[in-house]
């Protein structure tokens, strides 16, 4: 049966130590990306175990997104400081933009802006100016700026970058590891993945579930991030606690967990990111104030009518960019999809994870503030190439007359 697990016959903390121990004896370099969460913090501690073990370093890059919990920040101090004769941090406070999904006045923002008021300072063993990177580029992404750490870092020297995401977190995930037979890994091992001519990732925790990670801190002692208390006694299930910035089309569902854990730090997030307490009071709700779950719409419209309706009430630039998208996800359907008379109104299963073409999928992609598109199958453009794209979406939506 396609999916089912083969059980090896070892424990899980067995084969990580063991795949992590193969990582450090095959690559001149190493280093752990760290997010403050569980996994990562677990992945942190074992690869430093095994870093004293050898007498080797490793670096660790941590993206500091400014809208995050102090206890998050502290719990960086704290791992940092714990293993700081073998970490080499390379922690990053530089402008970097991410997606808003809170607002369509502000769909992007930028972590530590320039010209604007922060939430906190800039940490003093931090990264703060982005020339320290020769690649770096203002508000370059998070998916340009984390490949292009990797080959900076690896200086052309065979390189591995420790990743701590576990397959029982979500489809994706698994995919990563096990579905894609086509993807090119290190020696035939299914944990990794080639991402640069001599980078590759490592996933050696992959095989842990919740209560394994859970378990590990608690048997070996290890220290962790005290929001998961927090978190805990706000009565949130394992499974779903989340630490990253805080705005993203999934994160948002948290929001108004910011202002019960640390309020200070909420009442700063409200001043600096637009859209951030409308963002914790609708976040949760049903319906088409957020995109979440059923949708309707509005009497005496059909959903195409209602796209145009919803489009034409955004600010005039928020409204390009989800109509450029739109005219290229509308003509490949009608070109190449096997839908010459266009994509039906609505249709079965059309606001699901498949993409099922419709005009209420698209509508639904607006109202969840889906800035690039993910559920019209987009992936987000190349913040260097993102003027000449829209120049070319100019002429051509004039060519195909669309939107």
């Amino acid at each position: 049966m396609a999916g089912r697990k083969t059980y090896l016959g070892y424990h899980v903390l067995t084969g990580a130590r063991a795949r992590i121990s193969a990582i450090f004896e095959n690559f001149p370099k190493v280093y752990v990306s760290f997010s403050g969460g569980k996994d990562s913090t677990v992945m942190f501690h074992l690869c430093a175990e095994e870093a004293r073990r050898i007498g080797r370093k490793f670096g660790v890059l941590f993206i500091d997104w400014e809208c995050q919990y102090r206890l998050t920040i502290d719990h960086v101090r704290e791992m940092l400081a714990l293993y700081s004769d073998v970490a080499e941090p390379y922690w990053c406070c530089v402008p970097l933009k991410t997606v808003n999904a809170v607002s369509v006045f502000e769909p992007e923002w930028i972590a530590w802006e320039n010209g604007k008021e922060w939430i906190r300072e800039k940490p003093d063993i931090s990264i703060k100016d982005g020339s320290y990177f020769p690649f770096y580029r203002y508000a370059m992404t998070f998916e340009e700026f984390v490949p292009a750490f990797g080959r900076w870092y690896s200086g052309n020297v065979p390189t591995a970058c420790f990743v701590g995401i576990r397959t029982d977190e979500s489809l994706n995930r698994w995919t990563t590891i096990a579905a894609n037979r086509n993807k090119q890994t290190y020696q035939n091992r299914r944990w990794t993945t080639r991402c640069g001519t001599r980078l590759y990732n490592a996933y050696p925790i992959y095989d842990w579930s919740t209560e394994d990670i859970w378990t590990y801190c608690g048997r070996y002692g290890k220290c962790y991030n005290r929001l998961y208390d927090r978190f805990y006694q706000a009565g949130i299930p394992l499974g779903k606690m989340r630490i990253c910035e805080p705005f993203g089309n999934e994160q948002r569902q948290a929001l108004d967990y910011y202002q019960v854990i640390e309020p200070d730090t909420w009442g700063r997030m409200v001043a600096r990111v637009n859209g951030a307490n409308f963002g914790s009071v609708y976040a949760r709700e049903r319906g088409i104030i957020l995109g979440n779950h059923r949708i309707t719409k509005p009497d005496n419209h059909t959903w195409e009518s209602f796209a145009k309706l919803l489009l034409n009430s955004m600010p005039q630039t928020t409204a390009e960019h989800y109509r450029n998208k739109i005219a290229v996800y509308l003509h490949w359907w009608t070109t190449k999809g096997n839908l010459p008379g266009g994509i039906p109104d609505e249709q079965p299963k059309d606001t699901g994870s498949r993409d099922v073409p419709s005009w209420r999928r698209i509508c639904k992609c607006i109202l969840k503030n889906d800035y690039w598109c993910r559920m019209l199958c987009f992936a987000p453009t190349k913040t260097a190439a993102y003027q000449k794209y829209c120049e070319l979406m100019k002429m051509r939506r004039e060519k195909w007359n669309l939107i």
